[in-house]
């Protein structure tokens, strides 16, 4: 095992240094692709080769036919799982960041620009493989391929593979690509948070906003007003998106200050933050990030969670994982 596994870095040493790294979409020519008969194959022209000394030693003339005649489909099977593959082209199609310990999800789309379907294609790793794909001439899939996360900051996939069988299983084509795709994975929320300190008006932890006592009137749409003050009746008269207004008691805005946050090591302390950050968004509220050299401004919604929690997964972080 640890023979095949030196040889196994060799070769993906050496086809790393004589392709270099991908950017951007990425057509399987021809040079880039490699085939090798699986053992189902090599089982194959090991039955051949008894046929062809059987037939030779007793001249049967029917053997020899039969013999060349498999050998033949096993040249045409070869072709074919070569050309399974050339030409595709395989693209970025985004990723899914997670929280640590969660499965980070880089999409890869595979386009076929051909007039012939490619069939039983297979997305790999270097830990998963998904299920084989087929797509039709002319057509696209979106592989997803997931890599196991422990800690927050950015994951890197160096390398992927993609192969198939198809047909019949004699032989392996593969293509290696190294697109090397990011994805930041967020802190993993705090199971037992600490309810986060009140936001004192608008000095400490916070900040403040108009109450919703009384109807005040209207006014013109910014993004970042809150979705629940819209005015949709207004809305479906005139088509003009607009903010109600109230009067009243000024809110207390909650702004989450990493110095104001228990705890003692500092994944711990994110870890609450990620919670807070999370629990607010989910209550519709407003709310804001402080970090030493960083604040983000109070705003309510999912790009404000994304915000936060992409600056706190960044704060400090440790050296990428490459997978």
């Amino acid at each position: 095992m640890r023979l095949t596994g030196f040889f196994r870095r060799r070769v993906q040493n050496w086809i790393r240094r004589r392709q270099g790294a991908d950017r951007g979409p990425v057509t399987l020519r021809r040079g880039r692709i490699y085939i090798l008969p699986t053992s189902l194959g090599v089982a194959f022209g090991l039955m051949l080769f008894a046929m062809l000394l059987g037939s030779l030693n007793y001249v049967n003339n029917l053997g020899l036919g039969l013999t060349f005649l498999l050998a033949s489909l096993a040249l045409v099977t070869m072709q074919a799982c070569h050309r399974n593959l050339e030409t595709l082209i395989a693209r970025e199609a985004g990723t899914e960041p997670p929280f640590a310990g969660q499965d980070a999800i880089f999409h890869l789309a595979l386009a076929n620009p051909g007039r012939a379907a490619r069939c039983d294609l297979e997305a790999a790793t270097t830990a998963t493989v998904l299920d084989p794909v087929s797509i039709p001439a002319g057509g696209e899939a979106t592989v997803n391929l997931r890599v196991e996360t422990r800690r927050r900051g950015w994951v890197v996939l160096d390398r992927v593979e993609i192969a198939t069988r198809f047909p019949y299983g004699l032989f392996r084509a593969w293509a290696v690509l190294h697109p090397g795709l990011r994805c930041l994975v967020y802190p993993r929320p705090a199971e037992n948070a600490p309810a986060p300190p009140p936001a004192p008006g608008s000095s400490g932890g916070g900040t403040t906003r108009q109450g919703d006592d009384d109807f005040a009137g209207l006014k013109d749409y910014h993004p970042g007003d809150p979705p629940r003050h819209i005015a949709w009746k207004a809305y479906a008269r005139g088509g003009e998106l607009l903010i109600k207004e109230f009067s009243g008691a000024a809110e207390p805005v909650p702004i989450f200050d990493l110095e104001q946050v228990p705890g003692g090591d500092l994944e711990s302390r994110l870890s609450v933050m990620a919670r807070w950050i999370v629990d607010a968004e989910a209550r519709g509220e407003t709310f804001g990030l402080r970090l030493p050299g960083l604040e983000i401004p109070p705003q309510p919604g999912l790009q404000q969670r994304r915000r936060c929690l992409a600056a706190i997964a960044e704060y400090e972080a440790l050296e990428p994982t490459h997978a």
